[in-house]
């Protein structure tokens, strides 16, 4: 027992208390401190984690607003380029079509004619020319006794005379001054350079 040096007199009578021991008292205060260092830990490491989540959040809504400016920059461009290959596509098979549609187009004396006189006004006030047809088209204006053939129709020294080379429906006129290409193919690559890029 701790002798007492100086007794103490209460005036009521104590219930419930207990003698602690300095040891025991010591254990608890550093079991309290223990528990507000862990306490104050954890509220630390929570407000850490918050903070590391809302920079994730962060830079991740940096990162969809990035892929999608990318993404609707890459639609302006794709949309027009879509359109002029859709153009390209369409004015090929336009003109596909045509070609099929020409070619199968029975040939006459007067488209016969209307190929010649077409050409013929490209070389007005040559003196000489030389109008070459193919076999068939030079034979078919003959049977029909065609205007173009007489000299007073052109007048000036000219002559028709069919080539092999000249397809159906097309001519060749040959000056001193160069040769008119009125072949159906050549209008065609004509028709199809200005058309296409």
């Amino acid at each position: 027992m701790i002798p007492m040096r100086d007794t103490l007199t209460l005036p009521k009578r104590l219930r419930e208390v207990v003698l602690i021991d300095p040891q025991a008292s010591a254990k608890v205060e550093a079991r309290a401190t223990s528990e507000e260092d862990l306490r104050a830990s954890y509220e630390r490491g929570r407000q850490d984690a918050e903070k590391a989540i809302s920079e994730q959040l962060l830079q991740q809504r940096a990162d969809l607003h990035e892929v999608m400016r990318g993404v609707v920059t890459s639609m302006r461009n794709a949309i027009p380029q879509m359109v002029r290959e859709a153009e390209t596509t369409l004015i090929s098979l336009s003109l596909a079509a045509a070609q099929k549609l020409v070619a199968g187009l029975p040939i006459s004396t007067a488209m016969v004619e209307a190929v010649v006189r077409d050409a013929l006004a490209q070389v007005e006030g040559a003196a000489q020319f030389t109008v070459r047809l193919h076999p068939a088209d030079l034979e078919l204006l003959q049977k029909s006794d065609s205007p173009l053939l007489r000299p007073d129709e052109q007048g000036g020294d000219f002559r028709f005379l069919s080539s092999p080379e000249v397809t159906r429906g097309g001519c060749l006129i040959q000056t001193h001054f160069g040769t008119v290409d009125a072949r159906r193919e050549t209008k065609f690559d004509l028709l199809q350079r200005s058309l296409l890029p």
